[in-house]
C-alpha cells in the first residue's frame, strides 16, 4: 500500500514538470529567434543531443547550415557590391564557422535550454562548440521550416548583426596566406600532420602539426582537424612574419 501511494505523485509530476519546461522554451524561443512558435517539437528537437534521444538536431542542424549560408550570402552580396567572389568567399567561410555559430548560441542564451545525456553533459559538452554550433544550425532550421526564409533572414541578420561590418577587409584565410607565403618565397608547400586526437566523440581535440620543409614548423590545437589546421597555419605565419 506504502508503495502505491508513493508511487502515485511520481505518476502526477511527470506531465506537468513537461508543461513546466514547454512553459519556459515558449517565451525564450520568442525573444531569441523572433517568432511565437506555434509547434515547441521542432525547436525542442533543436536542442536535443544524441546522448539524450535519438530524435536529435543532426537533421535540422543539416537544413540549417544551407539556410544559414544562403542567408549569408545574399547579405554579403548586397553589403560588398564591388568585392570579387573571392573576398566574399572568405567572408563567407569566416562568418558560418562552427565557433562562430557557438558565439551566437551563447549570446542568445541556447546553454540553459539544452538536452543533453549524462555522459555528455559531464563531459561538458554545454559548453562545446561544435554541440553550441551545430544547435544553432537546427534552431534556424527549425525556424525556416515554421516561419520561412524572411524569419531565418531577420534572426540571421540580427544575430550575426556585429560580426558583418562593411568597415573591415575581406579575412585572408591562414592557410592560405601561408601557401602564397610558401610560392613567394620559393618554399616548399605546407604539409599537415595530425599528432594528436583525444576527447569524447561530441568535443574532440585534434591537435596538427604544419612544416614548410625543414625551414619552420609550428603545431596548434583545435575543435576540428580544420580548426587545428588553420591555428597551426596562424602560429607558423606569425613565426615567419615578425
Amino acid at each position: 500500500m506504502a508503495q502505491a501511494l508513493d508511487l502515485g505523485p511520481r505518476r502526477a509530476l511527470g506531465p506537468r514538470r513537461g508543461r513546466l519546461l514547454s512553459d519556459d522554451l515558449a517565451p525564450w524561443i520568442e525573444q531569441a529567434l523572433g517568432r511565437a512558435p506555434a509547434d515547441l517539437s521542432p525547436y525542442e528537437r533543436a536542442l536535443t543531443h544524441g546522448s539524450r534521444s535519438a530524435e536529435s538536431y543532426e537533421r535540422l542542424e543539416f537544413l540549417g547550415d544551407r539556410v544559414l549560408g544562403l542567408v549569408m550570402a545574399e547579405w554579403l552580396y548586397e553589403l560588398f557590391p564591388n568585392e570579387p567572389e573571392g573576398n566574399l568567399s572568405r567572408r563567407l567561410n569566416a562568418l558560418v564557422t562552427g565557433p562562430v555559430c557557438a558565439d551566437v548560441a551563447r549570446a542568445i542564451g541556447v546553454v540553459p535550454h539544452l538536452r543533453l545525456g549524462k555522459q555528455a553533459r559531464d563531459d561538458g559538452a554545454s559548453d562545446s562548440d561544435n554541440v553550441l554550433g551545430d544547435v544553432a544550425e537546427a534552431l534556424i532550421g527549425a525556424l525556416y521550416r515554421e516561419h520561412g526564409l524572411d524569419a531565418a533572414r531577420a534572426f540571421v541578420r540580427r544575430a550575426w548583426a556585429d560580426r558583418v561590418t562593411g568597415a573591415t577587409p575581406a579575412p585572408r584565410h591562414p592557410k592560405s596566406a601561408l601557401q602564397e607565403w610558401a610560392a613567394a618565397n620559393n618554399r616548399r608547400p605546407p604539409a599537415y600532420e595530425i599528432t594528436d586526437r583525444s576527447g569524447p566523440h561530441h568535443a574532440p581535440r585534434f591537435t596538427v602539426k604544419v612544416t614548410i620543409g625543414k625551414l619552420a614548423e609550428a603545431e596548434a590545437t583545435g575543435r576540428s582537424r580544420q580548426e587545428a589546421e588553420t591555428e597551426a597555419a596562424r602560429a607558423l605565419l606569425g613565426r615567419l612574419e615578425s
